[in-house]
């Protein structure tokens, strides 16, 4: 079986130097290889093929045979990162704790241990400015940005 510590360097050692980071490696029985990545300006196709064949050439199919995907950690995927919480200020986020609480709202702040959301309330002729929540990364289980269609 394909080790995911391997491919994490070979994956690491293609994207340094350039705006593009890992977010997951998953390896699967049969060796099914799901790769993750993220950038600071987001990911074109063309870097996930890149990447993919970076990846593929570093194996001899002849001995180990695997399925590869490369892709990037779209909208549907949770954050893991900080540097994906740098990239996503000033987006609504969707935030549920180890408690089950879940917390929606503007990503204004982003630190090494926390982020803070701002809330806004709007009612007919009023808005309402209810306080910042800081939720600390120890208690994030998922927080996903939420996707927004037309106004």
């Amino acid at each position: 079986m394909i080790l995911s510590d391997k491919i994490h360097g070979l994956v690491e050692k293609v994207l340094d130097g350039t705006d593009k980071f890992l977010v997951d490696i998953t390896v699967q029985p049969g060796n099914k290889i799901f790769i993750y990545i993220d950038g600071d300006n987001g990911v074109t196709i063309q870097d996930c093929q890149s990447l993919s064949r970076s990846i593929e050439s570093s194996f001899d199919r002849e001995k180990e045979d695997f399925d590869l995907t490369v892709s990037s950690a779209g909208l549907d995927h949770p954050l893991k990162l900080v540097r994906q919480y740098r990239k996503n200020i000033g987006q609504d986020l969707h935030v549920v704790t180890f408690d089950g609480i879940k917390v929606e709202g503007l990503l204004v702040k982003v630190t090494e241990h926390d982020i803070e959301l701002e809330h806004q309330i709007t009612k007919p002729k009023k808005e309402i400015q209810k306080p910042n929540t800081i939720v600390p990364f120890s208690e994030i289980k998922t927080a996903k940005i939420n996707i927004k269609f037309g106004k």
